[in-house]
């Protein structure tokens, strides 16, 4: 049985020791925008098609440098950054996304989003509801509570922001798991077995509609969460899916009263040209509901990245976090460029 007790206690972080967003905020320099810009230009030059640019063909020789320490901090350290400054007005949505996807490229290789593949998706409300059954939070205006994604790293870009509201959320999970298991080992041990997952109509052809994987897996020292309370919870309208237990369901109120305590969260405003960027294994995030305003063309629209990163080889994952899907993908797309 894995053992239950506190791990990476260096990734901890609390609100009160984040009080500054310049912690967690690079703010692009004149110099660092030029450089990008030269590097979308190169880009250009050798490809009419986005998803074709790689690492080597949006040469950054001085910016990288500083995603490499940005990518350490991701997986080692804090686990979330904030990147400012891109001028998308002056740039317009479409260079700001290839800039966006080649500062993704210097962070790691894309990580398909869902069942269909895509690599560099969108964040608009598209009128839909969690109770539709099949609907993902990518594409509704309302609250997402606090759950994580699948990949190593999820990155965001503001376009534009709409009327208001959307501010994004984020949670030290590995805190929380850390402080769970210091108080109640036993209720902590767990979310170390296997939860019921809802695939949201992503499953294959003729395989169940749900999964099992546990909310806390301990690999080495490191620990990888993967929660997500509304496909849990959505699961249980599958009638061959696991039932909740009780101490399963106790266990998950238990460490989503931790998660949701403001002590454990930090909140950020999103503007457009704003890139943040989390680390799915040691943080969760969420969202306010926004509004937007059609008529006046103010819409809330986010490009998202979903990323696998070499800081964490092989070696370094539980065989259910290995990232077959981001480079399979990515060995495709490029077998077939």
């Amino acid at each position: 049985m894995t053992a239950v007790e506190p791990l990476e206690r260096h990734a901890e972080w609390t609100a009160e020791s984040l009080t500054d967003p310049a912690a967690w905020t690079h703010r692009l320099t004149v110099d660092e925008i030029a450089e990008l810009e030269a590097a979308l230009a190169h880009a250009r030059n050798h490809t009419d098609e986005l998803l074709e640019v790689e690492k080597g063909s949006f040469p950054l020789p001085t910016f990288g440098d500083r995603l490499v320490e940005m990518t350490d901090e991701l997986i080692n350290g804090r686990g979330f950054q904030r990147i400012t400054g891109l001028p998308v007005e002056r740039l317009g949505d479409d260079d700001s996304s290839w800039i966006y996807w080649g500062i993704g490229m210097h962070l790691g290789v894309p990580w398909a989003q869902n069942a269909r593949g895509h690599l560099l998706g969108d964040v608009k409300d598209e009128g839909r509801r969690m109770s539709e059954g099949n609907s993902r939070g990518y594409q509704m205006a309302g609250p997402l509570p606090f759950h994580s994604d699948g990949s190593d790293l999820v990155g965001l870009l503001c376009l534009s922001n709409g009327v208001s509201g959307g501010e994004s959320l984020i949670a030290n999970a590995l805190l929380c798991h850390n402080l769970l298991a210091e108080s109640d080992p036993e209720l902590a041990a767990v979310l170390y077995e296997g939860l019921p997952y809802d695939y949201r109509g992503e499953e294959a052809e003729d395989a169940k509609p749900y999964y099992t994987i546990p909310a806390f897996t301990r690999h080495g020292d490191r620990l990888f969460i993967r929660y997500i309370p509304p496909f849990i919870k959505a699961s249980q309208r599958h009638d061959g899916a696991p039932r909740l237990t009780d101490k399963q369901i106790a266990a998950m109120a238990a460490y989503d009263e931790l998660v949701a305590d403001p002590a454990h969260q930090v909140e950020m405003t999103f503007e457009p040209g704003d890139m943040q960027f989390i680390n799915n294994y040691h943080v969760l995030h969420g969202r306010k509901t926004f509004k937007d305003d059609h008529a006046a063309g103010q819409v809330r629209w986010l490009k998202r990245l979903w990323l696998a990163t070499d800081v964490l080889q092989p070696e370094d994952r539980p065989e259910r976090f290995q990232a077959s899907r981001a480079f399979s993908h990515w060995s495709e797309k490029r077998t077939k460029a």
